[in-house]
């Protein structure tokens, strides 16, 4: 659907009728779990996909964490999205916002609210896995922006991005640096998919965590209220609950520290003395030494030129780079790489 061109928003309606979600997705039926649990456990590195966290309890947690004083990615990042949002809506005119992995949209607003002020009537597509979240954030925000139209898309971005509605022009934002989430392999590939469901006229935000010095990135991870703690622990709920498994959370704790050659901090949880778990959906038994460690989360940090490397691999070209005041954090805007932008003078 096109942006509206005139100067008014279109007549308000009653927010159930302007919104759609579409689910495409169970967290207990649809997710590979079983099989990604029993690859996980059984490598020499014990791990679990990270994507595992956000059943409804580790949505909410790691909105609590966003809020803690030790995370600066998301006010970062939503201080400077307040700053760049009206310049980057003017670039992209999208009559479609898509967010990826959207959770409880509070920096999408800074994007929402430029729309407002310039009475444009723009979509915007939340795309999450959790299905309560997405809903709740929609009744939100149908109730903030009264103009809004909202098609909410319940799955997961690394397998349905066909589901993302077609859109005249789209502007699809991957914020939080989630891409930090993935190693190298799973980044290009995740990259290079969502490069083909671009077309001509269309723009992608990516959110980037940048590489800083070691205490800072350790302190993010390593809150000293525990919520951290807590949302990393919760995944062996998730595993008790849906393979029927008997993790001891009490047996378990969280660290988190960096990794300066990978340029990543990691998440584990790491065995307080040797024990046995029982995962009953597998049949399987799996041992723990004392300190042997399940991976549960790498968040690779960025600089200028890797992020570059990361867009142009995927066949996208980059125009715009926009750093934080503190070096901190960056959003970075591309295009597919056969759109031209002569004369912009931008550097990146």
């Amino acid at each position: 659907m096109a942006a509206a061109s005139s100067a008014a928003h279109p007549a308000e309606r009653p927010a159930k009728e302007r919104l759609s979600i579409e689910v495409h997705f169970d967290p207990g039926e649809s997710w590979s779990l079983p099989e990604d649990a029993l690859r996980g456990l059984s490598a020499r590195q014990k791990y679990i996909p990270s994507k595992y966290f956000y059943d409804e309890r580790g949505s909410t947690l790691f909105a609590a964490i966003c809020d803690l004083p030790e995370y600066y990615p998301t006010r970062t990042e939503h201080a400077l999205l307040d700053r760049i949002a009206p310049e980057i809506m003017e670039r992209s005119r999208p009559s479609d916002l898509v967010e990826l992995g959207s959770g409880d949209a509070r920096k999408t607003r800074s994007l929402l609210d430029v729309v407002g002020r310039n009475g444009k009537g723009t979509r915007y597509v939340p795309f999450d896995v959790s299905e309560s979240m997405l809903r709740d954030t929609a009744s939100s925000l149908l109730d903030e922006y009264p103009w809004l139209r909202v098609h909410g898309v319940v799955g997961d971005y690394e397998c349905h991005l066909a589901e993302i509605p077609r859109g005249e022009r789209k502007l699809v934002a991957f914020l939080g640096s989630t891409i930090g989430n993935f190693d190298t392999d799973r980044s290009r590939k995740f990259m290079r998919d969502l490069s083909s469901r671009l077309a001509p006229g269309d723009h992608f935000l990516l959110g980037t965590d940048l590489v800083k010095p070691r205490a800072v990135l350790e302190a993010a991870y390593n809150d000293t209220a525990g919520v951290t703690a807590e949302f990393n622990l919760n995944v062996l709920n998730v595993l008790n609950r849906e393979l029927n498994a008997d993790f001891d959370l009490d047996a378990f704790e969280h660290i988190a520290f960096w990794r300066s050659r990978e340029s990543q901090i990691e998440m584990h949880l790491r065995a307080k003395s040797s024990l046995r778990v029982r995962v009953g959906k597998l049949g399987r038994t799996f041992e723990f030494l004392r300190g042997e460690s399940i991976l549960t989360e790498i968040s690779r940090k960025y600089t200028c030129k890797s992020v570059s490397r990361l867009l142009r691999g995927a066949g996208l070209s980059p125009t715009g780079w926009f750093p934080s005041p503190d070096g901190n954090f960056a959003l970075s805007l591309s295009t597919p790489s056969q759109l031209k932008f002569p004369g912009s003078g931008l550097k990146f």
